[in-house]
């Protein structure tokens, strides 16, 4: 009994603490409306982005469409998936985006490791060397020629190999294990583990947070970039990205409604098929975001916790 009278009192004295004040209450109710307005700000632009892509394309093209969809259609992303080679460019983009953030996440973490040692030979100037590369580039002339001598021009590997080592998430994943402590590593290595063995079982599971971090980064890196199939695959249309397909989509059916409307010969159905350019405009974007709108809510606690950890010194 005494026990049970001493637990309910305890509790008691635990509400009395915890109690409410009409000013926290009225503080909450702010909190909650501004971080309600604050939500509602940011899901805005896809929704807008959204409704305007199945909405009628004269509707869209004067700027009716506000707050609804009206006179829904799915034919701008119909117009999309008839585009030549779409589905070989979806492939390309889908295995340059996952070969490539998987090579670039283990040589970063690998490389982030070793100049965290300090009996590595040459460590300091190594990382140094490496750090230069974020404020000096070659140009892009330059940067050409080596892909050509290389080989690399009109091959898929272009995509992937220059993009393998990053300066900036090498300094984010060295930052986070210079964090993790030292005794786990040194343990195993009193037990006679080596360096591969310690990165492999100690130092790449407890980095999770931060991989993921610059796995985000390279991911939406390569998903969005088109640049380099623009300048290195000239003579291989069947290796353009799907970003890069969409742009030269997007880029006709500019030149077909400036053709429309300089009165050049064109069929009604050919301009009912080319749509108008917002409409084109908006649909390319709203298929470019999808995938990584698809991600990032997986990866966003990992996100917070490793771009916190690894930005806490430099």
């Amino acid at each position: 009994m005494n026990s049970e009278k001493r637990t309910l009192n305890k509790r008691t004295k635990e509400k009395q603490m915890f109690k409410r004040t009409k000013g926290d209450i009225v503080f909450n109710i702010f909190n909650y409306l501004f971080y309600a307005a604050f939500t509602l700000i940011c899901v805005f632009p896809f929704y807008y982005l959204l409704i305007n892509t199945i909405s009628d394309n004269e509707l869209v093209r004067t700027g009716q469409i506000k707050w609804f969809p009206q006179g829904i259609h799915f034919n701008n992303y119909i117009s999309l998936i008839n585009v030549n080679n779409l589905g070989t460019s979806v492939l390309v983009s889908v295995a340059r985006t996952i070969l490539g953030t998987a090579l670039m996440v283990l040589a970063t973490a690998f490389i982030g490791y070793l100049v965290t040692k300090q009996e590595m030979w040459g460590r300091k100037y190594i990382y140094r060397f490496i750090i230069i590369t974020m404020y000096f580039n070659a140009g892009l002339i330059p940067a050409y020629l080596n892909m050509s001598m290389l080989g690399l021009t009109n091959n898929f590997w272009v995509y992937i190999i220059p993009g393998i080592v990053s300066a900036y998430n090498i300094i984010l994943v060295k930052t986070y294990i210079e964090s993790i402590p030292a005794d786990l590593e040194e343990s195993a290595a009193i037990d006679g583990a080596g360096y591969l063995t310690r990165f492999r079982h100690i130092i790449f599971p407890l980095s999770k947070p931060i991989l993921a971090t610059i796995s985000i980064f390279g991911a939406v890196g390569h998903w969005n970039s088109f640049t380099d199939s623009m300048i290195y695959m000239s003579g291989k249309p069947n290796l353009y990205t799907l970003q890069y397909r969409l742009y030269i989509y997007m880029n006709s059916t500019s030149n077909l409604s400036a053709l429309m409307n300089s009165g050049g010969n064109v069929s009604q159905n050919v301009l009912n098929s080319a749509l108008n350019m917002r409409s084109v405009k908006l649909t390319v974007a709203m298929v470019t975001i999808i995938p990584i709108l698809l991600v990032y809510p997986f990866m966003q606690r990992y996100f917070e916790k490793g771009i916190m950890m690894g930005a806490v010194k430099g």
